[in-house]
């Protein structure tokens, strides 16, 4: 898959794919089933209720009737029992009378007849030709008494539901409402991250987002704000680097050029020629480990970088160096010493690209130490165990470096932007090239102050496989 370029456009916004939209969308539906949670639980209650409230308004007509009625019974039925009997049809309340212990007319149950006979009232709910009916039976002297009976519907939630669908119609669209809103508050911080990396991508290395409540939306702005930070940093080092290497680079050209335009215009005789020749080597050879540690560079980070460890002895390897070195601080007027144990010292490395370290540094001691000033090469174990690993350490008599100096020692080009124009310094890339590859070998490398005077970098290389198993 290709990755977006800086021109690409954003992506189109999907339906239903933004954040906003599905928080909508879950906040519906949270408010949904809550909606129908409730009403699952209002329904039966409000039934109960409406059911409750009329068998108290039944029983408080049986009250009033059998109060009525009570004088009137003894004597037959009466004007005014029929009357009170229409009325009651009429609100849909069937009325029964019992005298003497037996009902008028058919249509109530033989236990509900005999507790009023009996003298006891009844209030109850049970089916009466197959419909759900509310009962109060109220008892008067002699075994008479008066029975009520209203039908219930088959379906009373059909009362019920009407009166509430507009509340939780109500709770519903508050539901969305508060999703609404909430979605727009939690999506708000993150389509700010988005402009923000949308202007870091453009080059914007001064945007900056708000921190702000709650903790991970602070963290996510804490962590971008620090990401432009970093970008605006390394790319202000990459400039600087660039413009070093760019000097360093112009300057054995600079030298090449004119002893070539002096040779083609005649300008060097023949007698001086030879001279003209080193200097122009000279020159190139500078060149060439400029382009060559610029290159080492660039691959350290790949996968291919070809690296080949095997067991080495760092204190043979300290002494071909020496030898190699001796006559070349010897011709600069420095003192060199190796410093290295009778016994081997045993490490796994890549003896090339470890002797390319030693070198690098080396060179760079010998660049900065002033005349007198002594350079020393020395190797020891890493510790009492052999299979400890080994140390190579390159120590100057030269300026040295500050604590502020140590900690970015191994950065390209940030010495030499701090010292340029001040003292001897190279082109900062030899320092950052040999700590490269010690991480890449696996070791680690310290920078730190010499009992020489000046700095000290310290390269600690891991055991020999071999020996840390025989040990084992």
């Amino acid at each position: 898959m290709a990755e977006p370029t800086a021109a690409s456009p954003p992506p189109r916004h999907r339906p239903g794919r933004t954040l906003t939209s599905r928080a909508v969308l879950v906040t519906c539906a949270v408010a949904l089933v809550s909606v129908l949670v409730t009403a699952i639980v209002a329904v039966p209650l409000a039934v109960r209720g409406v059911e409750r409230r009329d068998q108290e308004a039944l029983a408080a007509q049986a009250r009033l009737a059998a109060e009525v009625l009570r004088p009137r019974l003894e004597t037959g039925r009466t004007a005014d029992e029929e009357r009170l009997i229409r009325q009651l049809d009429a609100q849909g309340v069937d009325a029964y009378l019992i005298r003497g212990g037996v009902a008028e007319r058919p249509g109530l149950p033989p236990r509900v007849v005999r507790r009023v006979a009996e003298g006891r009232n009844v209030s109850t709910r049970r089916p009466l030709d197959g419909r759900r009916t509310l009962i109060e039976g109220r008892a008067l002297p002699g075994g008479d008494g008066l029975v009520l009976t209203r039908s219930r519907p088959t379906a009373p939630w059909r009362q019920v539901v009407p009166s509430l669908w507009l509340p939780l119609l109500a709770g519903l669209a508050a539901g969305v409402a508060a999703g609404l809103l909430l979605a727009r508050r939690l999506a708000r911080p993150i389509r700010r991250a988005a402009d923000a990396a949308a202007r870091l991508r453009a080059g914007d290395r001064a945007v900056r987002v708000p921190v702000e409540p709650p903790d991970e939306v602070a963290d996510l702005a804490y962590a971008l704000n620090g990401l432009a930070a970093a970008l605006a940093t390394s790319e202000g080092r990459q400039r600087e680097f660039l413009l070093s290497i760019s000097h360093e680079l112009r300057t054995p050209l600079t030298a090449i050029r004119g002893y070539a335009e002096a040779l083609a215009d005649g300008v060097i005789g023949p007698a001086d020629a030879a001279g003209a020749g080193r200097t122009v080597l000279a020159e190139a050879q500078h060149l060439d480990r400029l382009v060559s540690d610029l290159l080492a560079l660039a691959r350290l980070e790949a996968a291919d970088f070809p690296l080949e460890p095997v067991p080495v002895d760092l204190a043979r390897l300290a002494a071909d160096a020496g030898r190699t070195w001796a006559d070349r601080c010897a011709a600069v007027g420095v003192p060199f010493r190796v410093e290295a144990p009778d016994a081997a010292v045993p490490a796994y490395t890549d003896p090339g690209r470890i002797r390319q370290v030693v070198d690098g540094l080396l060179e760079n001691a010998l660049r900065v130490v002033p005349p007198g000033a002594p350079v020393v090469l020395a190797v020891r174990p890493a510790g009492a165990d052999p299979a400890a690993g080994g140390v190579v350490e390159v120590r100057d008599g030269g300026p040295g470096l500050t604590d502020d100096d140590l900690a970015v020692a191994f950065e390209r080009g940030a010495l030499h932007q701090r010292y340029r124009g001040v003292r001897k310094v190279g082109s900062g890339l030899g320092l950052a090239l040999a700590a490269g590859l010690v991480r890449r070998l696996g070791g680690e490398v310290a920078a730190g102050h010499a009992p020489e005077g000046g700095a000290a970098f310290t390269a600690r290389l891991p055991p020999d496989p071999y020996l840390t198993r025989t040990s084992v």
